[in-house]
């Protein structure tokens, strides 16, 4: 298991090495602002869902290493709705803020995909050993937003898909079951 977290290291930096090579190549479609923002979207839910299933994985296999790479598996979740967030301000609005606010208002999808970046950035600054020594059990509460982050990421997929649910209801479909695990285990203690 000692190889498994550095290996996980590269596993998910391996989604923006594709995104630079794809770059390099000049094969980021006709829309290459759309296809990054869709990209780093899918990679940062894909990896939110990731984090939420460690728990799972630990229960079911008694594997505690699952938790262990929880807290790394989350920064990364950040790192790419961070860089979701800064394409979309940078190469959509062009640091246009005063767009930028007036999108958080008027678009609902907006709105939920900032708050959730919003509800991230403390649990991210509080991801390290000494935030969770100082936070005691007050961190574990901090951390429980992923849940709520969790929601809004689904919603602003949702929410941002005009035609063809589909792609957007599986990642909920797994978010609704990653969720209601949680439930049952916190009911059950």
């Amino acid at each position: 298991m000692k190889f498994f977290k550095p290996l996980l290291f590269i596993g998910l930096l391996l989604p923006i090495a594709n995104l630079f090579y794809r770059g390099a190549q000049d094969d980021l479609t006709a829309d290459p602002v759309e296809y990054i923002l869709h990209y780093t979207g899918l990679w940062s839910l894909r990896i939110l869902l990731l984090t939420l299933l460690m728990t799972p994985l630990k229960d079911m296999t008694k594997g505690a290493w699952f938790i262990k790479v929880r807290g790394m598996i989350g920064l990364y979740a950040f790192f790419y709705v961070s860089l979701h967030l800064l394409v979309y301000v940078w190469l959509d609005l062009r640091f246009d803020f005063a767009h930028l606010w007036e999108d958080i208002i008027k678009r609902p999808y907006i709105t939920v995909g900032f708050l959730a970046w919003l509800l991230l950035v403390p649990m991210a600054i509080t991801a390290n050993k000494k935030m969770i020594r100082k936070l005691g059990k007050k961190w574990k509460t901090l951390h429980k937003a992923i849940y709520i982050v969790t929601i809004l990421a689904c919603l602003h997929f949702l929410w941002l898909v005009k035609n063809d649910l589909l792609e957007p209801l599986i990642y909920a479909g797994i978010a609704f079951v990653l969720l209601f695990y949680r439930l049952i285990k916190y009911s059950r203690s």
